[in-house]
């Protein structure tokens, strides 16, 4: 299965979201976003085919939100389009593209709704929390 993360090694989600999509037993393609970001036409893609407004994709915590005024509600999509384009960490993380769909994986766990089921076993979250069982199923 063709699998594209976008990851940043630094984010616990990120990490837990690639150890899911491992554990299905898939090498996905890791992109870096920090490094290489996508391009406005990928971004601006994966943002609706996620079913995101593109204020819900922005990242507060830790970035120049709040310093570069992103909360204003006057801005437009393309402007805050600008501003993640300019400075990546502004782009939400992790955003997971495989052929059944597009999601931001926040929680992490929501990626397993865009992979097959064929997981490898249990799934315990960096953090200590267990996602699937011994048999690969969801634990809700």
């Amino acid at each position: 299965m063709d699998v594209t993360i976008y990851h940043n090694p630094d984010c616990g989600t990120s990490r837990n979201t690639l150890a899911m999509i491992q554990n299905a037993g898939i090498e996905p393609d890791v992109i870096e976003y920090l490094k290489t970001p996508p391009s406005r036409e990928q971004l601006v893609k994966m943002i609706a085919d996620a079913g995101l407004t593109v204020r819900q994709a922005i990242r507060e915590k830790g970035t120049p939100y709040a310093e570069l005024g992103l909360g204003n509600p006057d801005l437009t999509d393309d402007q805050l389009i600008d501003a993640m384009l300019k400075d990546p960490i502004l782009i939400n993380r992790p955003f997971v593209i495989t052929p059944l769909g597009t999601r931001l994986a926040r929680p992490s766990e929501v990626v397993l709704e865009i992979l097959p089921e064929t997981h490898r076993g249990a799934f315990t979250k960096e953090d200590g929390e267990r996602v699937l069982d011994s048999e690969g199923k969801r634990i809700v």
